[in-house]
């Protein structure tokens, strides 16, 4: 007697849709880690990055540091000026180029934090600038409460 073995009859459909949503969600992950991968931004102290040896990990990256005073110098809407280490000396000045408006709180002797890239080992073109300002900072606005008052 030969046994005969019955097997549901969909069984190799779900096979095959479960292969199709496997295929399909190793796709969706792959995208989604390529486009996380491509707009990463590392943070770089700038002694490091005027070390000997420095390799970036990604062609634009974040330096944070303090304005060094007397090196800002403005013309037109460029501005140069030079990055010194919150907490470590450095090996060589790093020196920034932006152009475009800086944030009302930047000025000298105030931290910054410049995105940007390389362009020589010592030179930082920055695409963006952010003035950092410490717990203290009281906005120039003069916000009276009278005047919501009926």
């Amino acid at each position: 007697m030969s046994e005969t073995r019955i097997t549901p009859p969909n069984r190799n459909r779900r096979l095959i849709w479960i292969a199709v949503l496997g295929f399909m969600l190793a796709c969706g992950l792959f995208l989604i880690f390529q486009a996380l991968n491509t707009n990463t931004q590392f943070f770089e102290n700038p002694s490091d990055v005027v070390a000997d040896g420095f390799e970036p990990r990604s062609d634009v990256f974040k330096i944070g540091g303090l304005v060094a005073e007397g090196t800002v110098q403005t013309q037109g809407l460029t501005t140069k000026f030079r990055v010194e280490d919150f907490e470590r000396d450095m090996a060589r000045d790093l020196h920034v180029t932006f152009t475009g408006a800086l944030p009302d709180l930047f000025r000298e002797g105030q931290g910054v934090v410049v995105s940007g890239q390389l362009t020589s080992p010592t030179t930082f073109q920055a695409r963006e600038v952010l003035a950092k300002h410490d717990e203290n900072y009281q906005p120039k606005i003069n916000y009276r409460d009278d005047i919501l008052k009926p």
